[in-house]
């Protein structure tokens, strides 16, 4: 049974780790930034050791939210789970000039959020030990479902916490000032609104946002993140062009 669902303020995201009586779990990969905050509250502030942390979740390849995975299994000894999805996410030449342009953005975030420059670099290549199918029970926690909920990227996941009826949706909707908006990028337009109906129709109680925490979505708020969605892809390349053309008048 778990026992608390800790919520920490990341770098640039919320840190959700999933404390139990004998092992920890952490909800996704977060940012190498992140690393010394962790094991700092499972020392420090939990006061357990950090082999307790058993598993991670790697929701999808973004700095905030890989990050850290490979760096804290290291040290930790724990085992990390993504997407059953073929191939690297960031494959290619292009799949390493969007990593690094993925980096730079993050950057971009923690400036705006008044946070100290610090070290983001990973690896742009995952190597999960376990991977995940839509409906899957996370490894070792089989009070977590994995949910398939792609369109940011080709590999999200949502983790459904069934005893609770909460859901951790990663960056499927992101919250600012004036509410709910899709994330940037988007990917795949289609399968973007066929998640988002997806966790609509799961009538969670709760929905925890990487950038917004806790929240409860209505009907309305779900239809009107849905009337925002594009209905083309949305990407750092297709935005790039679109401002080199309001620029030059093409």
């Amino acid at each position: 049974m778990m026992i608390k669902l800790h919520k920490l303020d990341g770098y640039i995201q919320t840190i959700l780790l999933a404390e139990y009586a004998d092992k920890l779990l952490l909800l996704d990969g977060c940012s190498r930034a992140d690393v010394s905050l962790i094991k700092h509250f499972i020392n420090d502030t939990l006061q357990r050791p950090l082999n307790d942390l058993r598993l991670i979740v790697v929701t999808h390849m973004h700095p905030d939210h890989a990050g850290a995975a490979h760096k804290l299994r290291n040290i930790t000894g724990c085992k990390i789970a993504s997407a059953n999805v073929a191939g690297q996410w960031y494959s290619g030449f292009d799949g390493k000039v969007m990593h690094i342009t993925d980096i730079l953005l993050t950057r971009w975030v923690a400036s705006k959020k008044q946070q100290k420059q610090r070290w983001l670099w990973y690896s742009s290549k995952l190597t999960p030990d376990y991977k995940l199918n839509d409906g899957d029970n996370l490894p070792g926690f089989d009070d977590w479902q994995a949910l398939a909920t792609q369109g940011h990227t080709d590999r999200d996941l949502s983790l459904h916490h069934l005893p609770s009826n909460k859901v951790y949706i990663a960056d499927l909707i992101v919250k600012i000032r004036k509410g709910y908006i899709p994330p940037f990028p988007v990917f795949y337009p289609e399968r973007y609104r066929n998640s988002l109906m997806k966790i609509a129709n799961l009538n969670a109680y709760s929905i925890i946002l990487a950038h917004g925490g806790e929240v409860e979505l209505s009907q309305q708020e779900f239809e009107q993140v849905l009337a925002k969605a594009p209905n083309e892809p949305m990407t750092h390349w297709r935005s790039v062009t679109a401002k080199l053309k309001k620029v030059f008048g093409k």
